[in-house]
């Protein structure tokens, strides 16, 4: 069975005793792909009718990242 990012984050607390920033920074990225993978590749309805694949990683990126 896989673990959510916040699972791991859990276990590796109880195991260690604490969390340090890599640790965070591990469990970001175990969660962006899990998003990634969980949102697959899906057709999004453009203005003009037609559709646009949109990949999990472009969802990700619009969705998660802020614009600069």
């Amino acid at each position: 069975m896989k673990q959510t990012a916040v699972e791991w984050l859990m276990l590796e607390k109880a195991l260690v005793g604490y969390i340090d920033d890599e640790m965070v920074q591990q469990a970001l990225e175990m969660e962006k792909q899990q998003i990634i993978e969980a949102h697959g590749l899906i057709a999004k309805l453009q203005e003009d009718g037609s559709h646009k694949l949109i990949s999990g990683e472009t969802y990700y990126d619009k969705t998660y990242k802020p614009s600069t």
